[in-house]
């Protein structure tokens, strides 16, 4: 247990007295779901006041952006790490009501960490094996908790929004893929030439960064000018098991270690706009280290609604410090 500090103001996130010091503590418990870590703070973050999620989002990006710097940034957190703040739902349906950031700034939505919340909310024995419902700035996403550490997540509805979009990047000439939704705007390309390997990955990095760069430049968006964050390349599968195996590019210019659950999402939208899948059969995704998502979609008045299926293993539970005489105090500018 952290021992009890008193504050110095109103706001959760401030420094607080210690003895003869200032710190701020920050609870975390963390988790990888498929290879991808996950940070939920649990204690310590700011508050963000009443509203909907996506109200509250918008203020955690405008008032307490060196909260997000500081858990998840160096030198306490990395350019992989995804952050999770729990936050009281709106919903009283739901379980717990979740936010999400990286390195660069907020996320409308996460699907593995999404998986990676619920195994943490079973950590901290909020929930038991079961169905149950979480909300995000995105909308409520119901999840069915096995008990261990298999979590699947039933997404915001998804779709595509543009088929077959031409764009042209520079040093590797002209690129056509689908823009799609699924809970984070994505831009998924089939035809390409590169190796979806792990030796690959600066190469990989370099070419679906130019191309988001070549996409903003175009003026190439999602629906209501929805900025494309998420570059997703797809190859042939390495497991026998797979249908297919990707890379995808993430904001901050990091590339997801699991199959990525809202790029999963965009993927069986696009499949089912083509009529490759049906509603209920299962499509496995591999990831570029390998790790695999289930995945399925059912209609529901005509929209593809996904679900996703992974594993979520707790990684640590920590406390993280800053002092406010260090000089990365609030993690390293974005």
């Amino acid at each position: 247990m952290i021992a009890a500090v008193a504050p110095l103001s109103g706001t959760s996130f401030d420094f607080f007295a210690d003895g003869d010091r200032l710190v701020r503590k920050i609870r975390v418990i963390d988790s990888h779901t498929e290879g991808e870590p996950t940070r939920v703070v649990v204690e310590g973050g700011p508050d963000l006041g009443d509203g909907s999620l996506a109200e509250r989002r918008m203020r955690l990006q405008e008032k307490f952006d060196d909260f997000r710097r500081t858990v998840v940034t160096e030198p306490r957190g990395n350019d992989v790490l995804v952050g999770a703040l729990l936050v009281p739902p709106a919903d009283p349906e739901c379980a717990a009501g979740a936010i999400f950031f990286n390195n660069v700034g907020v996320l409308n939505m996460c699907g593995h960490g999404a998986i990676g919340v619920a195994r943490t909310l079973a950590h901290l024995k909020r929930i038991k094996a079961g169905t149950h419902r979480l909300e995000t700035p995105v909308g409520v996403v119901a999840f069915d908790y096995d008990g261990a550490h298999r979590v699947s997540i039933e997404n915001v509805p998804s779709y595509r929004h543009r088929k077959d979009v031409a764009v042209d990047v520079p040093g590797y000439g002209p690129v056509r893929g689908d823009v799609a939704w699924g809970g984070n705007w994505f831009f998924l390309v089939g035809d390409h030439r590169e190796s979806l390997t792990l030796r690959n990955v600066d190469r990989l990095t370099d070419f679906t960064w130019k191309m988001r760069a070549a996409l903003e430049g175009a003026g190439i968006t999602g629906s209501d000018g929805g900025v494309i964050d998420h570059i997703e390349l797809f190859g042939p599968p390495h497991s026998p098991v797979a249908h297919s195996r990707n890379f995808v590019l993430c904001p901050g210019k990091a590339y997801d270690r699991s199959p990525c659950g809202t790029g999963t999402s965009a993927k069986l939208a696009c499949l089912h706009a083509d009529r490759k899948l049906q509603p209920g059969v299962v499509w496995k995704q591999e990831s570029i280290v390998g790790s695999l998502f289930e995945a399925s979609y059912r209609l529901v008045d005509g929209q593809c609604i996904p679900r996703v299926t992974g594993s979520a293993y707790i990684t640590a539970e920590a406390t993280l410090l800053s002092h406010r005489d260090d000089p990365f105090a609030k993690g390293f500018p974005g």
